[in-house]
């Protein structure tokens, strides 16, 4: 949720609430100058959707050879 500095103000309850649901974004004249989140939620649960293909065991060499593999197929 995005939301300006003087809604947040006015209506503080009320996003305090929401918090529980989403991250709120706090803007002044257009610009980002706040993120609040939820302290109980773990970063690493919501990121492991996107991990799940993964491989559980990555070390500095295997990540390399890849990175260099696909820059190699594209030049």
């Amino acid at each position: 949720m995005i939301v300006t500095a003087d809604e947040f103000k006015t209506n503080f309850d009320k996003y305090l609430d929401m918090l529980t649901k989403e991250d709120i974004f706090i803007t002044r004249n257009g610009k980002t100058i706040a993120k609040v989140i939820n302290p109980h939620f773990s970063a690493v649960d919501s990121l492991r959707g996107m991990l799940k293909n993964v491989p559980s065991v990555i070390d500095l060499d295997s990540l390399r050879e890849e990175r260099l593999s696909k820059y190699e197929d594209h030049v």
